[in-house]
């Protein structure tokens, strides 16, 4: 399914009959409809993070809906479509808590690669209709896979931007974890707390204390 660790730690759940359904009805809208995240990059997210070098999980909900945008990663969109209005402002963040510069490039692979799990709960979605593929069952598996890091004997910050990040908190009961929490980044609530929460540097000044490498936050 993904090709690498997470196929054997998710073994189990891709036998459950609900991911079974769940699947079914992923191949039935790519076979009918105009669907997002391409089919061979739904799990993405996965392939680019394995489960033994995940130090950060940012959870989003769904994929971007527009053309040409998702790539299997939450808050990520390809360098050669336009930067979406929270990814200009996750950029303002990083700016302003790091001293960082950030190039014009969207495409958080790098990100990945660093060892940031870019999850979203759903993971598909129907061309121009934002949460269409929810309650499918995607939730379910996507819960289990929190759990499944929650489980992580490394220590693992999780970054949860938003009230339906944060209602996730509850999977996340090992207490060598560190959660960080605010405000979504989109420009609704950007300014309620989501400036100046400093969400990059917290990350990393949690990492370095437990002797884990920081994130290279640089796109």
């Amino acid at each position: 399914m993904i090709g690498n660790a997470w196929d054997e730690i998710l073994k189990e759940e891709f036998e459950k009959e609900y991911f079974k359904s769940l699947i079914k009805f992923v191949e039935e809208e790519y076979k009918n409809k105009t669907i997002f995240p391409p089919q061979n990059e739904i799990f993405n997210a996965f392939r680019y993070t394995p489960y033994d070098n995940v130090k950060v999980v940012i959870l989003g909900q769904d994929p971007y809906h527009g053309e040409r945008q998702a790539q299997g990663l939450s808050f990520s969109v390809r360098n050669e479509v336009g930067r979406p209005p929270s990814l200009q402002n996750i950029f303002k963040e990083i700016e302003s808590d790091l001293g960082l510069k950030m190039s014009k490039n969207n495409s958080l692979i790098p990100w990945a690669k660093e060892g940031i799990l870019l999850l979203n709960a759903v993971l598909t979605v129907e061309k121009d209709k934002a949460a269409s593929h929810k309650d499918q069952g995607w939730e379910k598996f996507t819960d289990a896979v929190i759990q499944k890091i929650n489980e992580k004997n490394t220590p693992v910050v999780f970054i949860l931007w938003g009230a339906y990040a944060r209602n996730k908190k509850t999977l996340i009961t090992n207490p060598i974890h560190c959660i960080i929490e605010s405000p979504h980044p989109s420009p609704f609530s950007a300014y309620n707390g989501f400036f100046g929460s400093k969400p990059f540097s917290k990350a990393n000044h949690f990492l370095e204390k437990n002797n884990i490498k920081p994130i290279n936050w640089q796109i």
